[in-house]
């Protein structure tokens, strides 16, 4: 975070010596005024945070429903058929992000299937000829080349294209607006890298991208396409506002999990548990309808491919733990080292979280140095995994084949299989190269699978979890799309095995059921994910008596990880500087109210219902605010003081006051305009697509001393709080509701007494923010930590 706040001041100095201060400053605060260092004095921060590889201005998002007169006018006269044809185009959408998810999951899936596999069998063929170096040389190539391409496509032309994209994803789906994270390249970069990287043997996993990849496409089918080739039909820009988009997005989310995993309410739970801020029974229904789609189109892919149609994309290509086959025993004493694998996993999973934190602390240093460093620092991490994979096998001795096994399955000379030759005799067995001379689903396969006490040597599997140990840590933040489960679930069932291994003579719990609990674990100790997982592992397992003691590791595994730091993304989160909003506010923040940070805001710009275009032109330029309090002064109300009164109509957007300007919808005196005035001019659709930039706006001398009608276009309904509500509860409200601006209103209303204190937004409702502008916080919350 230090790292990440020395950049930030940096980016801002840098902007402020450039004059461009007024666009890269907090957006719901008016410091134009303020020096850069006396920030701390007043509740404002500047709105920077790194999306993809690069910092960015960010905004939020406007998940508030917009009452204003247009909207009620709109659902006021639609007919049953357009409310009809509004519900099917939501289903529409949300079985063509199914569908395409689907399609593209296993076009990712036959392309590494078939890369990884011919490249892996003409590494063997040399292996078979004792042609070493050359084998060597032709896996580290093709290695190095692959991943070439995949960096070279993420630094160049999508640097958000690179990692896993979760935690943008959470970030979006809880208001923050992630600026070219669904773009139509982002979309092809991340599925040819994916390809690439994966392919390349890289130490990562699909399943992050395809998450992605998901809510790319479901992005892109909301708003018409991309940014430059937008379909503008009218039926489809009733989906061009940010609730519409946050709900496909959701959709895409689960239906990437689902592709990953073949888990369909696996990737309901995962949006509902890890990304999703929001929820609604609506929802659920269409995210479990896309997810259902994936998964038929990945199952017909299957049954297609299994007649040799697809090249070396058979039986698998998807990650399948399949111990339907095996019978799971277990007694009262199986809970001992069940309840091991759980607390080891905690305990790995948060060193785990530990040790990637600093790592991508360093990586975030060498990336700021420029394009070639990226570059040279994602083919450093190629060839290194390459002299691993294929140099290791060498140190383990080879074991002979088991005689009661038959002749043709050891050694393995087909495909796939846990009895690689390796640069073993005839008869032997390299039970290391099974592992690492394998694509990583060949690898998960092999480590999982069932009735196999003795096929691999706890010497292999030690070495195996080391490697995985370190190549997990240094290959998540390399510029290529990466995934941190794969990673995970290798290194989680190579210690599983272990234990499995070293309590066979007390246990009859199969090696390979030890080795799914050792991944589940250390998924659960670093993700901190527990219904969604074992949903997942159950649905891919096929057996339901390993329901307890999953439930049971996972529950451990996440309360052990839980003591030591927080969740692998959330940790990704705050060093990305993504303004996410926790579902539990600091105990301190009981103690101040919200009254009390309006204080240390800069006073609050309100408009008046009927303003001077001058003034709103004055206002747009010399803020950065993103809402506008809409006040009526004089107002006589039914009941109470004859000599009028001051009165809150509502709050009025940036975006629609661009739009008033951009139509030049002005009028000559200063009057309240009629119904059919404003539907003359403007739509509820217009209002809900965000607006430009007020240096795009041109008004002309005469324009400037028009006025300008705000009350139609104002949300009559904000969301207020009174100015006693503590900040926790104010938060909660703010987070729950998804607001991006919140009103203070006075505790008491009289003559005299302004209708509205200040305004909060996801800036100020950060605990950062709020302790570096009342630093006498940090004294009470020091003292209760040490409570």
């Amino acid at each position: 975070m230090e790292d990440f706040n020395k950049l930030v001041e940096a980016e801002a100095a840098n902007i402020q010596r450039q004059g461009e201060d007024e666009e890269e400053r907090d957006p719901e605060s008016n410091t134009l005024h303020q020096p850069l260092l006396k920030r701390n004095r007043t509740l404002s921060s500047s709105p920077l945070a790194i999306v993809g590889a690069k910092v960015s201005h960010i905004e939020s998002l406007d998940y508030e429903i917009n009452e204003n007169d247009l909207f009620k006018q709109d659902w006021r006269s639609r007919s049953k058929t357009e409310v009809l044809q509004y519900i099917f185009l939501k289903w529409l959408l949300a079985f063509l992000v199914g569908l395409l998810t689907g399609l593209i999951a296993t076009l990712i899936n036959l392309a590494v299937e078939n890369i990884a596999g011919y490249k892996l069998l003409a590494v063997v063929k040399y292996i078979e000829q004792k042609r070493y170096l050359m084998g060597f040389i032709y896996m580290a190539g093709a290695n190095f080349l692959l991943t070439l391409v995949a960096a070279v496509l993420c630094v160049c032309f999508a640097p958000t294209a690179a990692g896993p994209g979760i935690p943008e994803i959470k970030a979006y789906l809880n208001g923050v607006d992630t600026p070219n994270m669904f773009g139509a390249t982002t979309l092809i970069v991340k599925i040819i890298g994916s390809i690439g990287a994966v392919s390349a043997g890289l130490d990562l996993g699909k399943e992050g991208p395809l998450v992605h990849i998901g809510s790319c496409i479901a992005s892109l089918l909301g708003q018409g396409g991309p940014d430059n080739y937008r379909i503008r039909w009218r039926w489809l820009r009733y989906f061009n506002n940010d609730r519409d988009r946050r709900d496909l997005i959701t959709c895409g989310s689960s239906s990437g999990v689902c592709a990953a995993f073949r888990s369909p309410v696996g990737g309901v739970l995962f949006a509902l548990e890890e990304v999703a801020t929001w929820w609604r029974s609506a929802l659920l229904w269409r995210t479990f309808f896309s997810t259902a789609v994936v998964v038929v189109v990945l199952r017909a892919f299957m049954e297609y491919c299994k007649s040799g149609n697809c090249g070396l994309f058979g039986k698998g290509g998807l990650i399948m733990f399949d111990v339907s086959g095996v019978s799971v025993r277990y007694h009262a004493e199986d809970i001992i080292p069940v309840a091991v694998i759980g607390v080891l996993g905690g305990v790995l999973g948060s060193l785990y979280n530990h040790f990637l934190h600093k790592v991508l602390k360093v990586y975030n240093i060498i990336n700021e140095k420029g394009k070639l460093h990226k570059l040279l620092l994602s083919l450093s991490v190629s060839i290194f995994t390459s002299i691993c994979m294929y140099g290791l096998p060498f140190l383990v001795k080879c074991r002979p084949c088991d005689a009661s096994s038959l002749e043709s399955s050891c050694p393995t000379t087909g495909r796939a299989g846990n009895f690689k030759q390796f640069n073993c005799p005839k008869g032997y067995y390299n039970d290391l190269a099974t592992l690492l001379i394998a694509t990583n689903d060949n690898a998960v396969r092999n480590i999982f699978s069932i009735n196999t006490p003795t096929e691999f040597h706890i010497f292999s599997l030690t070495i195996f979890f080391a490697l995985y140990c370190i190549l997990g840590l240094i290959t998540f933040g390399i510029a290529v799309p990466s995934g941190l489960f794969l990673p995970i679930i290798l290194m989680g069932s190579a210690y599983g095995r272990m234990l499995g291994i070293a309590m066979g003579p007390y246990t009859k719990i199969d090696q390979g059921l030890y080795a799914v609990l050792g991944a589940a674990s250390l998924m659960a100790g670093s993700m901190r994910m527990t219904v969604s997982l074992c949903v997942i592992f159950l649905e891919l397992t096929n057996n339901l008596l390993l329901l307890p003691i999953t439930m049971l590791v996972l529950l451990i595994a996440k309360t052990v990880g839980d003591c030591f730091n927080p969740s692998i993304y959330d940790i990704i989160l705050e060093l990305k500087g993504l303004p996410f909003l926790d579902a539990h506010p600091e105990p301190w923040m009981r103690n101040i109210t919200v009254g009390e940070l309006a204080d240390v805001k800069p006073p609050v710009v309100t408009l008046s219902g009927i303003e001077k275009v001058s003034h709103i032109v004055e206002v747009l330029k010399n803020t950065t605010h993103n809402g506008f309090p809409v006040v009526d002064a004089g107002v006589i109300p039914p009941m109470g003081s004859p000599n009028g009164a001051t009165e809150l109509h509502g709050l009025v957007l940036r975006a629609h006051l661009i739009l008033v300007l951009k139509k030049k919808w002005f009028l000559q005196e200063k009057r309240r305009t009629q119904e059919w005035e404003v539907r003359e001019k403007f739509t509820s659709i217009d209002l809900a697509e965000r607006g430009g930039k007020i240096e795009e706006v041109t008004v002309t001398k005469d324009e400037m001393e028009m006025y300008v009608d705000l009350h139609p276009l104002s949300n009559t309904t904000p969301y207020t709080v009174v100015e006693s509500m503590s900040v926790a509860k104010a938060m909660v409200l703010f987070r729950q509701v998804g607001l991006r601006h919140m009103l203070i209103l006075p505790k008491y209303q009289a003559a005299g007494v302004y209708p509205v204190v200040g305004i909060l937004t996801r800036q100020d409702l950060r605990a950062h923010n709020i302790l570096s502008a009342l630093p006498q916080l940090k004294k009470s919350n020091g003292s209760k930590k040490g409570h």
